[in-house]
């Protein structure tokens, strides 16, 4: 199917049965969320064009990937709003964290990320995936450099970042 054909059935097709749209969008979400379930049914409505078999009616063929497309975005929400809070414990725990420090250790903390923000940003971030236990080999894929490179940079960082921490120690002394 040309995409202009493909064009014209689905104009034609939500000039006919938009309303089933709206009753799922509306079923399955609510507010801004029925927006973009919306969007999620017409483009899924859209896709289908090219296998939409003329032994339906193309009424039933729209339920049929509607509801399917709903369903997959309901469980797609309920997957990322886990993540989601499940990400929002991690930082309540880690701010946790943070509060049971002494003061002196979270001006050290703040002092370190500000030097890391200072650094270029490849540099920035070859020191945040190292902080995080990212492996040389892995860094170096995402950064499509060497591993010894990584390491040699990763070296030279630390050692920046090292002596830059011992003349602020040596400062407040």
């Amino acid at each position: 199917m040309q995409p202009a054909d493909q064009n014209n059935v689905f104009d034609r097709w939500m000039t006919e049965h938009s309303g089933i749209l709206h009753h799922v969008a509306r079923g399955f979400a609510a507010g801004e969320d029925s927006h973009d379930l919306m969007q999620e049914l017409m483009l899924a409505v859209w896709r289908a064009i090219p296998v939409y078999r003329t032994e339906a009616k193309v009424s039933t063929f729209v339920y049929r990937v509607a509801h399917h497309a709903a369903l997959t975005w309901k469980r797609s929400q309920r997957n990322y709003r886990g993540r989601v809070d499940r990400f929002e414990a991690q930082a309540h725990a880690i701010e946790r964290d943070l509060d049971a420090k002494s003061a002196r250790e979270k001006e050290t903390l703040d002092w370190l990320y500000a030097r890391i923000r200072e650094l270029a940003p490849v540099e920035r971030s070859l020191i945040l995936l190292h902080l995080d236990g990212v492996s040389y080999a892995e860094i170096a894929e995402l950064h499509g450099l060497a591993e010894s490179n990584v390491g040699a940079r990763l070296t030279r960082l630390k050692q920046r970042l090292s002596d830059a921490m011992k003349e602020i120690s040596d400062e407040l002394r």
